[in-house]
């Protein structure tokens, strides 16, 4: 077999360790040992990114008046045939990039790769989609015009952004023109300083705002290996499910999202409340609520970890911890919120995701049904089901996560198990629901999947949501025939991960990227059907 041009970053991996589970002691430290990682694979997604930051320009979510672009010898790349080659050259680099995210987890699977070179891939594939236009999204548009609303003195809890003129106004999808921000004080505050800084230049704020939202996916990278070990699972299979993963680094890299310094600092929490350090973890968790209230879902199942290693009766046990939670809460949201200089508007302002309506959320979905059966036999008022099904939906919501809660008692690692449980069904029982907010549970989700049927579903899941919404921001979910072609390339990308050639175009595969199971024993691995 020819031999194929590495990047050799450390010495070989010799042999194979089985991977543990949940409970079981932590993997040997062979698995932070790698091969070689060929460049023609970090090459692959690393052009993808560059090819997608590049045709973003004009199929991403443009300008209302692109100062670049708007008036130049450029400006036939927004309109007509031009913006439909640069959503094409988009889509390609987008396969790219998971084409990429595939091989990389076979080779990750098959023991081949380490953590190391997992972080070389992700940091390469990043970098480009730090720089480009909003991907996927326009809600860093709203970012920035929230910003700008706290800087000239009006209460961003209380005002859209149609309070004011400007570049930064006129970019925010219409959605969102007159609702106030639902975003805790230390985002707004990060929103504020961005464009103290950038003012109405846009282009400049939105790569501003990026970089400063870049800590959380920093943070996410170091706690996935962590919490991995906490687990008995493999780091780099973690690590590359949970931040190579696409729908991480198209939607919250590239469209910006501030669910990405939330996840970090949320992570961060877990990681030092397992590690005995209870307060710090608190205190991160809520810093990561001041950011977006969705964190706060983990923190009653924190108290069971924090709780469990104490001493004494149980009862003591579960008052000490749950005490010492509300003071370390109390104490760091309250000196956020007076840094910020807000009040909690943003509490009751949480229930202006309601204007989203689509069938990502169960009970929207299942209310759009009832009120499409409904209308064919009478007139009904607007949303009747939906509204309806929405408030059946919150109350399954509440019963489900306080039974997790109740099951987590026992604390350590099954309460943090819990506690994704709830993310996740947060993200399906929610009133609303957007594809990122899937990266909830699949970041700290990656710690729990090792290998199976289970990893191949949800890789698949993860494609699939990265496509549903079109370049431009706009949902994809009611052009069905695009939606049942996403699926049909989301079922080839998972099958892709453990049969090296799905559609049988090829006689031959290098054996480097030949997956097999990572729970399996020791031994070569085996080829694939």
């Amino acid at each position: 077999m020819a031999t194929t041009r590495s990047l050799s970053i450390s010495s070989a991996e010799q042999g194979s360790t089985p991977t543990g589970h949940a409970g079981q002691s932590p993997v040997s430290p062979e698995s932070e040992r790698v091969g070689q990682l060929p460049k023609a694979l970090l090459l692959l997604g690393f052009l993808g990114s560059c090819v997608m930051a590049l045709a973003a320009v004009g199929a991403g979510a443009t300008l209302a008046h692109d100062p670049l672009l708007s008036t130049g010898p450029l400006a036939w790349i927004r309109y007509g045939h031009g913006r439909q080659l640069a959503t094409a050259a988009l889509y390609a680099g987008l396969a790219m990039l998971i084409w990429a995210w595939i091989r990389l987890g076979r080779a990750v699977r098959a023991r081949r790769l380490g953590k190391r070179c997992v972080l070389y891939a992700i940091t390469a594939w990043t970098l480009p989609l730090m720089f480009a236009p909003p991907l996927f999204s326009k809600d860093i548009y709203s970012y920035l015009a929230q910003g700008d609303i706290a800087l000239h003195g009006f209460d961003p809890y209380q005002v859209g952004p149609s309070v004011l003129s400007g570049a930064l106004a006129e970019n925010v999808s219409w959605v969102w023109q007159n609702t106030p921000a639902p975003y805790g004080p230390l985002f707004v505050l990060v929103a504020k300083a961005t464009v103290a800084v950038t003012g109405q230049q846009i282009i400049p704020g939105v790569i501003l705002i990026r970089l400063l939202m870049l800590p959380g996916f920093a943070l996410i990278v170091w706690a996935i290996p962590r919490l991995a070990r906490h687990f008995g699972g493999r780091p780099e299979l973690a690590l590359w499910f949970g931040a190579a993963n696409p729908l991480i680094l198209v939607h919250l890299i590239g469209g910006g999202h501030n669910d990405l310094p939330m996840v970090g600092f949320m992570l961060l929490g877990i990681v030092l409340v397992l590690d005995r350090k209870p307060v710090s973890g608190f205190a991160m968790v809520t810093v990561a609520i001041a950011i977006k209230a969705s964190a706060a879902l983990v923190l009653p199942f924190l108290v069971w970890v924090w709780a469990g290693k104490l001493r004494g009766p149980a009862w003591r046990r579960f008052t000490i911890a749950a005490a010492g939670g509300i003071a370390v809460v109390a104490v760091v949201f309250g000196g956020i919120t007076l840094l910020a200089g807000v009040d909690l508007g943003w509490i009751p302002a949480l229930s202006s995701s309601s204007a989203i309506v689509n069938w990502l959320s169960i009970p929207s979905a299942i209310g759009q049904f009832l009120d499409m059966v409904g209308g064919w036999f009478t007139r009904l008022p607007g949303g009747l089901f939906i509204e309806s099904m929405r408030l059946i939906g919150e109350a399954v919501l509440a019963v489900l996560v306080i039974w997790q809660w109740w099951r987590a008692r026992v604390g350590g690692p099954e309460a943090v198990r819990r506690a994704n449980i709830a993310l996740l069904a947060l993200a399906l029982l929610g009133p609303a629901c957007l594809p990122w907010y899937f990266s909830w549970p699949i970041t700290l989700g990656a710690v729990f999947v090792y290998s199976g049927t289970g990893l191949v579903a949800i890789t698949g899941a993860s494609v699939w949501l990265v496509l549903v919404t079109y370049p431009s921001g706009d949902t994809a979910l009611y052009n069905w025939l695009y939606v049942a072609c996403c699926a049909a390339v989301a079922v080839l990308a998972a099958l892709a991960l453990v049969r090296p050639d799905p559609l049988r175009l090829s006689a031959r595969e290098p054996d480097f990227l030949l997956a097999r199971d990572s729970t399996a024993g020791t031994g070569s691995p085996q080829r694939s059907a």
